[in-house]
């Protein structure tokens, strides 16, 4: 089995491309299901956001077609024009960019907070429609745990920054000023929450949207109005500038729709967070409006405090990079190790018989007591020589073994 991964992000393709490859909730489900069914695939983990799509496979080598020719197949593609826009990695590089990616090293805000999140919600996605194997489980459980590690011992400064606040950054370098301004938030998902709470810190007056059939009308932002999604068109007349951020197939402002509204007074500035596409793109031509997609905003270059925190943020994911290929290298090893310890375990049992015979226990419960002490035994032994397993490099432990081997012969 191998572990391959094949992505497309906003460092290799324009948001056209990414969201071609962008997959709902929906859509994820279905693309898992047919993956699951592929009988050389052991597992799969997809993971889409507004910036990026990868999907992770654990494969075998004579599984036919790559990782490309898959990811059409979920999304009933055949054309081969793609194919530049992806990266595709392979063991030890793929390892080494899942570890980059959940620090928060690979993001457009680097150090953000979102793709851990991310990354964890992804690995939960796969696992709750059954397409985790072990090797993307004890995987993505490493680089999760190597984020948090990150986030506690090298936190990168802007670590707690959205595509808002970056968004905000840029038009206040342009002399957008926020103080006072009226603004329009459209979704009240964790990215529309994110948007209004940045506006408001820099002191906009904010409304957002709800849907109805939220399940008790969505969170709602203290200082924040709220108005039905429906209404939205209603708020164009006061609010200058209008920020769309949900998970919606279709467009949530449409040209039509503006246009319907007659004459605006003065600028609209409108900022469509969302891939897919929010906001639809000709909206941008109409007089008076200023179209902001999610490739708009550029942060400024690194300064020195940051670069020495991203070092050693990068420090930590190679540690954790290292502790995974270790425990790779020596996966074939368990069932060797679980079958020493059963033995040993069974030996242990078998030389205090005469001491639990004498407890003048019934046949049950002596019964029960050696299986207790057989269960307990097999568990401390295993602990001890994964323990041992960490400590050494993977020849030095095989070694072990085969010397173990001789005292405890596997029959």
């Amino acid at each position: 089995m191998r572990i391959e991964m094949i992505g497309i992000d906003h460092t290799r393709a324009p948001l056209d491309v990414r969201q071609i490859f962008s997959f709902t909730k929906k859509a994820m489900s279905e693309a898992l299901g047919w993956l699951n069914e592929q009988e050389y695939l052991s597992g799969a983990v997809l993971l889409s956001t507004c910036n990026r799509m990868e999907l992770w496979l654990s494969r075998s080598d004579t599984g036919p077609g790559d990782a490309y020719e898959l990811l059409c197949q979920c999304r009933k593609l055949k054309s081969e024009e793609y194919r530049p826009y992806f990266c595709c990695w392979e063991g030890a590089d793929a390892v080494r960019h899942l570890f980059r990616l959940a620090g928060g090293l690979e993001s457009k805000i680097v150090g953000e907070d979102q793709v851990l999140a991310q990354v964890k919600e992804a690995a939960a996605f796969s696992r709750e429609h059954g397409c985790m194997d072990q090797a993307l489980e004890v995987l993505f459980r490493m680089a999760v745990t190597g984020g948090k590690k990150i986030k506690t011992q090298a936190p990168i400064r802007r670590a707690d920054y959205s595509a808002a606040h970056q968004a905000l950054e840029v038009l206040k370098f342009q002399g957008v000023c926020m103080e006072k301004r009226r603004c329009l938030v459209i979704g009240n998902g964790e990215m529309g929450q994110l948007a209004a709470r940045a506006l408001m810190e820099e002191g906009a007056e904010v409304t957002m949207t709800l849907r109805q059939y939220h399940s008790g009308g969505g969170k709602v932002l203290p200082g924040c109005r709220c108005i039905n999604y429906k209404d939205r068109y209603g708020c164009f007349h006061e609010c200058s500038l209008v920020v769309s951020a949900t998970a919606s197939p279709n467009f949530t402002v449409s040209r039509e729709a503006v246009e319907a509204l007659g004459e605006l007074k003065g600028e609209r500035i409108l900022i469509d967070l969302a891939v897919p596409r929010d906001i639809e793109p000709s909206v941008g031509e109409l007089p008076g409006v200023r179209l902001y997609d999610i490739d708009s905003f550029h942060l400024e270059s690194q300064p020195e405090t940051m670069r020495r925190q991203i070092q050693a943020a990068e420090r930590i994911a190679e540690e954790m990079e290292g502790e995974f290929l270790s425990w790779a290298a020596c996966r074939d090893l368990i069932p060797k190790v679980q079958r020493i310890s059963h033995l040993a375990a069974r030996d242990a049992v078998w030389r205090t018989g005469k001491a639990v015979k004498e407890l003048g226990l019934s046949k049950t419960e002596q019964a029960n007591l050696e299986q207790t002490m057989e269960n307990a035994t097999t568990k401390v032994i295993g602990k001890l020589m994964f323990e041992l397993r960490d400590s050494l490099n993977t020849d030095t432990f095989r070694e072990c073994l085969e010397v173990l081997e001789q005292v405890y012969p596997v029959p």
